[in-house]
């Protein structure tokens, strides 16, 4: 239970783990539920394309993902994985909305093992790829 009251449903831990194990989704966009008692999955996909990804998140409301994000570290080494958490609060999102998902955050995120990476995002610009990737790749070669 997060600060704001909101839990998190048993969807939402099956999806996140059906993603993790299970490989069955690329992501996974959750909200919190309209009468604000808990976090629900909003979608799943299983489109490989960061393009389908960023389109599904929306321009003026709060959301919750996870994207299993591939990548290539060069030098021969092939390809990595991580499992990354977006907090998706952008600018034009009402004041109330992005404090319920302030708050709530918590609730989601220490239900969620196995996450390597966390990105808020305000604007497109900060969960582009070539941003994230930065980000993810900065630890690569250290585990």
């Amino acid at each position: 239970m997060s600060r704001s009251g909101v839990g998190v449903s048993d969807e939402a831990l099956q999806a996140f783990n059906d993603l993790k194990l299970g490989k069955k989704y690329k992501y996974i966009i959750y909200k919190v539920s309209d009468d604000k008692t808990k976090i629900v999955v909003d979608k799943t996909s299983t489109d490989a394309s960061y393009d389908t990804f960023l389109e599904d998140l929306p321009e003026t409301d709060c959301k919750y993902a996870i994207y299993d994000f591939e990548y290539d570290i060069g030098s021969g080494e092939g390809k990595r994985n991580k499992i990354i958490f977006f907090q998706w609060s952008p600018d034009t999102a009402s004041i109330r909305a992005k404090m319920v998902y302030a708050s709530s955050k918590d609730a989601l995120r220490r239900a969620l093992n196995g996450v390597s990476t966390d990105i808020q995002g305000t604007d497109f610009s900060e969960v582009a790829y070539d941003s994230v990737l930065e980000r993810v790749s900065r630890g690569a070669g250290s585990h």
